[in-house]
């Protein structure tokens, strides 16, 4: 159906509903609560707690000005940027003093922000001011172009999991093995190496885990293996063709491969045709480095998921975000759904903190509305706390009591917000140049010596290639590929100790370097088993920026130090140390 705006109608997809989210109902007790709202209502109904008993007077905290950190350039990712200044950020310490008030005399509940109304009970859809202001931030800002009738809706979540959690709960059923009949199984699609949380939250359901192959810009659309290959190919004996998606498409964890629009209107178009519904998990959407595609493009022999298609370069016509950061920004699978079968989750814990448990969900309304049907049975809203801070801090007081972020007080407004998350994206550029140059250069271990031939003794310089990535065009992570087929002792033990050697011997006195096993993320055993051995994730984003130069240099002696190894006992004793006992030797120092 065609609305009179000439955009089509989202599609109906509650064939997609679970039995129980098709089943649940409104709470009756907040339908009581628009009620409430009543000015001078005499409310007799409603359990709520007396808010003058509570013991917070005001929320307060001081916080930073919106400008801490120094943007980077907005080149597109296609093309390449011609130039690239590593800059040095700006960590000023100065800051605002953010105060939410115990009562505010706003009549007006989307700007009203006070601790009477925020550590209330309230609605599942979240704190009124801030859900208003999300809302309108995800419309008018980050998906200006969403190409179905009226627009998405949104729903306040506790962060991505929190997200995904309820998204599979309205869009699967539970499936046990031996009870139920392997027809009714359902499926959910993946990037063979993928966040675990999805798996370990799909696979106690008895969804069939199926996984897609990745290249470096992310999920394939065509090949052997590649959505395409597995949706045409689907065997019914093990099941139903996944009709779910799970996807990380910008700084995919823990790949780093950042989606082109082409691809995404590939992979899109082949979710249309087989009704699979996409669950895009965002939470580094900001997090897009121009750069990268220009650095790694001037490495010899190495190309990226930079060779981008041109259409990359529209990225929000016809309509602006208004900031030239957004437009610079790969846009989500929103951008292209004309279906509606598009759930989108983003987090403030990336931007703001992680232990703010702070999230949201856009979707279409239909969507949305089941899912808030399933957040007033189990978390409700989140933090009052957290939301009215967040909502401070960003929107700014309506009432004299109140003080915001920015110099005076008045909170960022969307000025500042997008003004923060282009220092942020900032800052984690540098780290990402700063940890690929090093790695950069060190991937080879340089040997040199002499050899005879029938002319005589010549000297050679051989370079054993350790390593190899690609510069991550978004996201916290490097996703390095070992090469052990080049160390000595490839052929004389398993790849999985190879593996493991690395990664332990990475950790000793000398190199102190923790990082990530690929087989940490692989979608099912098969893929843990052939190749997880190869790769370790990398992340520059946790340490501090000081520091980022000493722990790249150390994994990259580190790994110098292990392929000089030539015998098995010299990776046996690195495994046979007690991680225990060493960490006893250290505190008794």
């Amino acid at each position: 159906m065609v609305h009179t705006t000439g955009k089509p109608e989202p599609l109906d997809l509650s064939h997609h509903f679970s039995h129980v989210t098709k089943n649940r109902g409104s709470s009756a007790v907040k339908d009581f609560y628009k009620y409430f709202r009543i000015p001078n209502i005499g409310n007799l109904a409603g359990g709520l707690p007396n808010n003058n008993y509570f013991p917070f007077d005001t929320l307060e905290g001081a916080a930073a000005l919106s400008n801490r950190f120094k943007p980077t350039p907005n080149q597109r990712v296609d093309p390449p940027a011609e130039s690239f200044s590593l800059s040095p950020a700006s960590d000023s310490l100065t800051t605002s003093h953010v105060v939410v008030p115990k009562t505010s005399g706003n009549a007006d509940l989307l700007r009203k922000i006070d601790l009477k109304s925020a550590l209330q009970y309230g609605t599942a859809q979240g704190y009124p001011p801030l859900y208003s202001y999300l809302r309108q931030f995800a419309r008018e800002n980050m998906h200006p172009n969403v190409p179905y009738a009226e627009g998405p809706e949104i729903i306040l979540t506790c962060g991505n999991t929190d997200g995904f959690f309820k998204s599979i709960e309205a869009l699967s059923n539970v499936w046990v093995a031996g009870k139920d009949l392997v027809a009714d199984r359902q499926g959910m699609l993946v990037e063979e190496f993928c966040y675990m949380n999805a798996i370990q939250t799909g696979e106690p359901r008895g969804l069939n885990i199926v996984p897609v192959k990745i290249d470096d810009e992310g999920m394939r659309a065509s090949g052997e293996g590649g959505l395409a290959d597995v949706l045409e190919r689907w065997d019914e004996s093990k099941g139903k063709r996944p009709h779910l998606m799970y996807t990380v498409t910008v700084g995919q964890n823990p790949t780093s491969g950042t989606l082109s629009i082409k691809r995404r209107k590939e992979i899109y178009a082949l979710c249309s045709k087989y009704d699979v519904i996409i669950i895009e998990d965002d939470p580094y959407w900001y997090l897009q480095y121009p750069s990268a595609t220009t650095a790694a493009t001037n490495t010899p022999g190495k190309s990226t998921s930079g060779a981008s298609p041109p259409d990359m370069r529209n990225f929000n016509a016809p309509n602006s975000s208004g900031y030239a950061f957004l437009d610079s920004l790969v846009p989500s699978y929103l951008s292209v759904d004309s279906d509606g079968r598009v759930v989108r989750l983003d987090t403030f814990s990336k931007t703001v903190a992680p232990g703010c448990r702070l999230g949201w969900i856009t979707a279409q309304p239909a969507l949305c509305e089941r899912l808030l049907r399933i957040t007033e049975c189990s978390t409700q809203q989140p933090s009052g706390f957290v939301q009215s801070m967040v909502a401070e801090l960003i929107m700014g007081p309506h009432n004299p009591n109140g003080r915001g972020g920015g110099k005076e007080d008045l909170g960022w407004k969307t000025d500042g917000w997008v003004r923060w998350l282009e220092g942020l994206r900032g800052n984690y550029e540098r780290r990402m140049q700063i940890m690929c140059k090093i790695f950069d250069e060190g991937k080879q271990l340089v040997k040199s010596g002499r050899r005879q031939s029938m002319s005589g003794e010549w000297s050679v310089v051989d370079a054993v290639p350790m390593y190899d990535f690609v510069w991550p065009l978004g996201g916290m992570f490097l996703w390095v590929k070992l090469n052990f087929e080049t160390h000595p002792l490839w052929k004389k033990t398993s790849h999985d100790k190879l593996s493991r050697g690395l990664w332990i011997h990475l950790t000793t006195p000398k190199y102190l370097v923790l990082v990530a096993p690929g087989s940490l993320f692989a979608a099912t055993e098969e893929i843990r088993q052939e190749k997880s051995f190869s790769y370790f994730r990398i992340c520059f984003a946790a340490v501090d920026e000081v520091d980022v130069p000493g722990m790249s240099h150390r994994f990259v002696e580190g790994c110098r130090s292990f392929w000089a190894k030539k015998r098995l006992e010299d990776i046996d004793e690195d495994m046979a140390e007690d991680v225990e006992q060493r960490l006893l030797a250290i505190h008794m120092c």
